[in-house]
């Protein structure tokens, strides 16, 4: 039986140590601590990527009308009738009157600002298409054509790919992510240890554009002089498909 001698002791080792640990966490260096945790029946999670190039077989043009003058109504008059010109001039063409959308109409006063509350001294008056050319050939011969009609403003050339030939190209770098996903899956599996189940669950986004091929107001005629055959090239672009697949681990 411990006496009250041996018991004073024990409280006075027990407050010691107490302290020393209070002393040790408050003032001693820090300790980094990591907890990792894994809960069970999380899938594995694997992810591939599939690119396709592919060459554009649509143009979008963007082509417009401006016209200044001090009467609005001659102005607007002289806007319409080369309007109507341009556009008899694109189905002429075989550019079909679905392609050809009015994506703007606008009429600015012009001001003189030198003398007092800024006098109008005229008008400007512009109006912009976008010609869809499905015929990759004619491209050249829309931007020639157009400024002979009476086209003066440009907005610049971008190019699409139809919806068959995309959604094909698509399905080809889908099969491609998923192929090299899975390739990635079997590879860190056999590296860790472990059997992979069932897919349970997949995902997938997608990427690439198509590059906007600008041209100079000289190189067809817009402003520069006498029209010129423009040398307008498409290239190559790129889609990509990105496909996560979650596997079961057993």
């Amino acid at each position: 039986m411990c006496t009250r001698e041996c018991l004073k002791n024990i409280l006075i080792a027990a407050v010691s140590i107490f302290l020393l640990f209070f002393l040790f966490f408050k003032f001693g260096p820090k300790i980094p601590l990591s907890i990792i945790s894994q809960q069970k029946g999380e899938p594995l999670i694997v992810i591939g990527e599939g690119k396709v190039s592919v060459t554009p077989d649509i143009a979008k043009i963007t082509l417009g009308i401006q016209e200044n003058g001090q009467i609005l109504k001659q102005v607007q008059d002289e806007v319409n009738k080369k309007s109507k010109t341009l556009v008899d001039s694109l189905k002429k063409l075989g550019v079909g009157e679905k392609d050809i959308k009015t994506v703007s109409y606008n009429v600015y006063p012009q001001y003189d600002y030198t003398i007092p509350n800024s006098k109008i001294t005229g008008y400007q008056v512009s109006t912009s298409y976008e010609v869809t050319v499905r015929d990759f050939d004619k491209v050249n011969d829309v931007l020639v054509e157009a400024t002979t009609a009476g086209a003066n403003t440009s907005g610049g050339i971008a190019f699409e790919i139809n919806d068959e030939t995309k959604a094909k190209k698509l399905q080809e770098a889908r099969e491609e992510a998923v192929s090299k996903a899975k390739e990635k899956a079997q590879g860190l599996a056999k590296a860790a240890g472990i059997s992979l189940g069932k897919i349970i669950n997949i995902s997938e986004s997608q990427g690439g554009d198509i590059r906007p091929i600008m041209y100079a107001k000289e190189a067809v005629g817009l402003g520069g002089g006498a029209p010129t055959p423009a040398d307008v090239q498409p290239g190559e672009t790129e889609l990509s498909i990105t496909v996560s697949l979650y596997y079961e681990i057993r």
